[in-house]
């Protein structure tokens, strides 16, 4: 379960996510000065370079000389990089730098790489560092762990328990986990009611259920009051 967190101005990750400052093509053709590139070189041509001593070459970079190309980048001496330069050739990565193109050509970009092909700042900052982000920030509902918590297995009992109890968000999750509806703040406050309403029935169930789905209830109704005082919508994956 999890919250369209960039929804809110208050989240500490809306920027960055909403920067794009890559986008994927099929064909960098006409982008080339600003799409990235690997170098690679031909072994032949290694081979005509470092003649002599090829094998102490290979051993020395830690190369595989039955590949018919390496990375430049892979080589560890500088002498070796600045006599293969020269033979160097680029394969391009299909990634375009957006910074330095104009808005208009920016947008015409993003627009044909597709969502799914699209590179954010946020993107490029550690996982470390989007952690300590994310405890800090005032979306992060699931106690510091992040916007996005644990409901349970497809197996969870807790959907036809609140079935029988009349409670038909929570009794129909696992439909919206496959459709992926985005519910809004009315959505929110009617599955804050519905938790409270289980979290009495759920005793009648008897102690196991209780120890299994107290927590999961908690977490909806936590996600549920952030989302109807911040005007967030949410959804189950």
């Amino acid at each position: 379960m999890a919250i369209c967190e960039l929804d809110c101005k208050d989240s500490l990750c809306k920027k960055g996510k909403e920067t794009v400052i890559k986008a994927r093509l099929s064909s960098v053709a006409g982008y080339e000065e600003y799409s990235d590139y690997d170098e690679f070189v031909n072994m032949s041509d290694a081979k005509k370079v470092f003649s002599s001593d090829f094998e102490q070459f290979l051993k020395k970079n830690r190369l595989d000389g039955e590949k018919e190309s390496f990375l430049l980048s892979k080589l560890k001496n500088p002498d070796d990089v600045e006599k293969l330069k020269s033979y160097a050739k680029k394969s391009y990565t299909g990634w375009i730098n957006l910074d330095k193109l104009s808005d208009d050509l920016k947008s015409k970009l993003i627009a044909e790489a597709g969502p799914d092909n699209l590179m954010t700042e946020w993107d490029t900052i550690p996982l470390t560092e989007t952690n300590e982000i994310c405890a800090k920030c005032p979306m992060s509902w699931d106690k510091g762990r992040g916007c996005i918590g644990a409901f349970g297995p497809d197996s969870s009992l807790l959907p036809s328990i609140a079935e029988k109890n009349g409670c038909k968000l929570i009794a129909n999750i696992m439909k919206y986990a496959e459709s992926g509806e985005k519910l809004n703040t009315e959505d929110a406050k009617a599955l804050s009611a519905e938790c409270k309403i289980l979290r009495e029935k759920l005793v009648d169930e008897g102690k196991a259920m209780v120890r299994r789905y107290s927590g999961v209830i908690d977490r909806l109704e936590t996600m549920a009051d952030l989302c109807s005082s911040t005007g967030t919508r949410f959804y189950f994956i």
